[in-house]
């Protein structure tokens, strides 16, 4: 992800859920940063992996990420639900169309299949291992 992404995201965030602004504790000392928290919870989505692993990677603790998760997840749907996570209108289909047509794919909408798509990229000990399925 480019930094100016998820700088971008991180500071959505902190608008809308003061869980991501990093604070301090009773004796001053500050605590887990919002770049931390963020991180913890993309990593955990990343490798669809628990969040125990998390410790070593991010120094957070499970319980610190688990929760770190739930707040991230629950505010990028408050925040980009209208916009990215809605059915397509049909001016998104059209021009989805007509982005494909100038790809090479007329009226394909959805996901493409790449398993029939010859791969000149591949590994040599991978070559041929998907083609035809």
């Amino acid at each position: 992800m480019r930094r100016s992404l998820f700088l971008n995201i991180l500071h959505n965030l902190q608008q809308v859920n003061k869980h991501f602004m990093q604070t301090h504790d009773a004796t001053g000392a500050p605590r887990l940063s919002s770049v931390q928290k963020m991180t913890a919870a993309l990593w955990i989505l990343q490798h669809s992996a628990p969040a125990d692993p998390v410790d070593e990677y991010i120094r957070i603790n499970e319980t610190t990420a688990i929760a770190a998760l739930s707040f991230f997840t629950k505010t990028i749907i408050a925040i980009y639900e209208g916009v990215y996570l809605r059915s397509p209108n049909e001016a998104d289909v059209t021009r989805l169309l007509q982005k494909g047509e100038q790809h090479g794919f007329p009226e394909m909408l959805g996901s493409l299949d790449c398993m029939h798509w010859r791969c000149d990229t591949c590994l040599t000990a991978q070559a041929s291992a998907y083609t035809g399925h």
